[in-house]
């Protein structure tokens, strides 16, 4: 028998490969953080010695989820800026994180945000946000995946003390001396094009493309952001980014909610990947994406949460039901159907993040990252799609078991990286540190400007 580090048998394996392949009674054989076989657990019990088995037989076996935008130490900030719109929300928000961010607040938030997506299936993720560094140390410690990086956004008082003038090199050092693990690649997060000048976000894509990373940042997120890019610039978001040359297909934008049928063309013709995050938007009120004429035009659709902030939860199986469900509000229930959403949280968001070659699908090759869901459970029976129960009826409290680059990291619910209760003990000293304001004035009379 040959030797391997994991086995997981018995489940339901949903590959998500190209000809969504499911394999009942199925199994996953893993070596070395690598997917070495999938089939039937028959063959593979025995073919292989197994250091360690997972059995997950009443149990459905799928990729890990990944989260392709998100702000994940914002879980300090949770609760404290509800009911507003986008740029009430940045109101409040931009100069709170100003008094509040640290490396230490940082890593508080982040290992509470870690904790939380473990427990929801999310594998990865895509985190801008400031102090990256301390981010990192705590994933790393934690065995999960991050992808992150330098952010740069040209406020007055940056939380990392740190003005644009000096970014440039300071981010260059800093993707000059990184390695990236398998699984990963080095990212560069560009706010937006209201919080930067159209030469700096240039020289960040310039800066981005030198050392091959991929570059991330936010646009067309409601109308009145639209409106204020229109008003400074002559142009709206992505009609500038197309000018400016930053869209691409090392470039994913965040929401595109408010786009016209020609910047979808655009997104098509550069190859430049959208991250939905239906939750969010919804709550801040800025619309709709436009994502089945996105997906129609040849868009990559990844999935997002967003923060902890402006959407509550960091619940990627939220946001596949709500991706599947807010589409049909036009009247066609098959806008999005369940497949496609749950594929847009795991190879299309791979595929936005330009690793669909390593992650996203259960597949010889690529790395271990899989969530044991368990099916034995009133709400999810009896068994009929796989794709349907995901998609309609599953929850975080569903989760069993997830693993990451074929380390367990949650088993029979049981965090095994991360003290849960030091981190929300930590998450609730770290944000206790600024209070939390009181009574909100009316955001009647916001318009379009935002803070830059």
């Amino acid at each position: 028998m040959i030797p391997i580090d994991l086995l997981v048998h018995g489940g339901d394996v949903l590959t998500v490969d190209a000809a969504g392949t499911v394999v009942p009674d199925g199994a996953v054989a893993v070596r070395g953080g690598e997917i070495v076989e999938v089939g039937p657990a028959a063959r593979l019990r025995g073919a292989y010695a197994a250091a360690e088995e997972i059995d997950a037989r009443g149990c459905l076996v799928l990729p890990g989820l990944i989260n392709t935008h998100t702000h994940l130490a914002m879980t300090l900030l949770r609760g404290a800026a509800d009911d507003l719109t986008l740029q009430g929300f940045l109101e409040h928000v931009i100069p709170r994180e100003a008094a509040l961010l640290s490396p230490e607040t940082v890593a508080a938030g982040i290992r509470a945000a870690i904790a939380e997506s473990v427990r929801g299936g999310v594998t990865a993720a895509l985190d801008m946000y400031w102090f990256h560094e301390a981010a990192e140390a705590v994933a790393r410690e934690a065995g999960w995946r991050l992808l992150t990086g330098p952010t740069f956004m040209d406020v007055p008082e940056p939380p990392d003390g740190r003005p644009y003038a000096e970014r440039l090199g300071w981010a260059g050092a800093h993707l000059a001396a990184r390695t990236p693990a398998p699984g990963t690649r080095p990212v560069v997060f560009a706010h937006s094009a209201y919080t930067l000048v159209p030469e700096q976000l240039t020289a960040i894509a310039a800066l981005a493309r030198a050392h091959g990373a991929l570059l991330h940042l936010h646009a067309a997120e409601n109308a009145a952001e639209v409106a204020t890019v229109t008003e400074r610039h002559g142009m709206r978001p992505v009609e500038l980014l197309d000018s400016l040359g930053v869209l691409g297909p090392d470039t994913l934008l965040a929401h595109a909610v408010d786009l016209t049928d020609a910047e979808i063309a655009a997104l098509a013709r550069t190859g430049t990947a959208v991250a939905h995050c239906p939750v969010s938007n919804l709550k801040l009120g800025c619309g709709i994406a436009r994502v089945p004429d996105l997906t129609a035009a040849g868009v990559t659709v990844g999935l997002g949460t967003d923060g902890a902030v402006s959407s509550n939860t960091l619940d990627v199986l939220a946001a596949v039901r709500m991706a599947a469900l807010v589409h049909k509000a036009g009247g066609d229930p098959t806008a999005v159907g369940a497949e496609q959403a749950v594929r847009m949280a795991t190879i299309e968001s791979a595929r936005a993040l330009g690793l669909d070659g390593q992650l996203g699908s259960l597949e010889p090759g690529k790395r271990a990252d899989l969530v044991v869901l368990d099916l034995d459970r009133p709400h999810l029976a009896p068994r009929h799609d796989p794709y349907a129960t995901l998609t309609y009826a599953a929850g975080p409290a569903d989760v069993r078991d997830t693993v990451v680059d074929g380390r367990v990291l949650l088993r029979d619910r049981n965090l095994l990286t991360v003290d849960e209760r030091r981190a929300i003990d930590d998450l609730h000293a770290a944000a206790a540190s600024v209070p939390v304001p009181g009574p909100r004035a009316s955001t009647e009379h916001l318009t379009a400007e935002v803070p830059t």
